[in-house]
């Protein structure tokens, strides 16, 4: 994908290969929000930024080139990408055709690991209100926000002293997950290249960690395009509109399509009653 920098920071040339919407409300990250004007404005590492778009191009306000380029991977053709799932299984073309622009965040694979064990059993406004107030009461202050507080933080602290997150039983499952992370006994760097199926039965050491939690860590936090998290909303979407539709069928890009599907049945709910 094109991009220049420019006085205002990144722009990038887009097409229909990247709409802000679609990717930041698609269930795969909890930082971004969407202010009145429609820009976005989040934090990623130490950096924050507020992003809108101008007709097919989309403004990044933030300098940081290496950083933007990796995390929104704007090295990967997602179009040629979609041509390769539909090639797959031609059913999926209807989700490509209603949603444009769907891109898998790199995200920080400790972030995404913690946020998904927050998400558990919880809906998406909850979601980012407990992450915020985890990087409010242990992040780093910056400009504009907090970092996400590192798992090495995290691991010295007590169920006690996470009370003020309001978050429930997951307390537990945060503390467990910081400090296998930070011991080194979960190695989440390691993970990128490692066997997909050895990594998945690491990341359910963890207490609370299960199925979709370690598939959701795999695919928005470790990027591994062939991880394929399965919920209530896929497991109806697999079994009445696509019916046979499995992660052996889909092949290398089966969490991209994932995210299509889970998309897809978001704004069509009345599809799977």
């Amino acid at each position: 994908m094109e991009y220049k920098m420019t006085a205002r920071g990144m722009e990038i040339e887009t097409g229909s290969c990247f709409d802000l919407k679609n990717t930041f409300e698609c269930g795969q990250c909890f930082r971004w929000n969407e202010n009145a004007d429609g820009s976005f404005s989040g934090i990623v590492g130490r950096e924050y930024a507020r992003i809108y778009r101008e007709n097919d191009t989309v403004i990044i306000e933030n300098t940081n080139e290496s950083l933007w380029k990796d995390y929104f991977d704007l090295g990967t053709d997602y179009d040629e990408i979609r041509r390769e799932i539909v090639r797959q299984d031609s059913r999926l073309q209807c989700a490509f055709e209603s949603i444009d622009g769907i891109r898998i965040l790199r995200q920080d694979a400790w972030e995404a690991l913690c946020s998904f064990i927050i998400s558990q059993n919880n809906n998406i406004p909850r979601i980012k209100g407990i992450v915020e107030r985890l990087c409010e009461n242990f992040g780093d202050r910056i400009d504009d926000g907090y970092t996400f507080p590192s798992a090495e933080r995290i691991s010295r602290l007590t169920v006690e002293e996470l009370a003020p997150l309001r978050s429930g039983f997951r307390a537990k499952y945060i503390l467990d997950a910081a400090r296998k992370v930070a011991s080194g006994e979960v190695d989440l760097e390691k993970m990128q290249t490692a066997p997909i199926e050895d990594c998945r039965k690491e990341l359910m050491t963890i207490t609370g960690v299960g199925a979709k939690v370690a598939e959701c860590t795999l695919l928005y936090g470790l990027h591994r395009q062939e991880a394929f998290p399965i919920d209530v909303w896929m497991k109806k979407a697999l079994s009445t509109v696509f019916s046979g539709v499995s992660p052996e069928t889909l092949g290398r890009y089966a969490g991209i399509a994932q995210q299509y599907i889970f998309h897809y049945i978001r704004l069509h709910p009345a599809l799977i009653r």
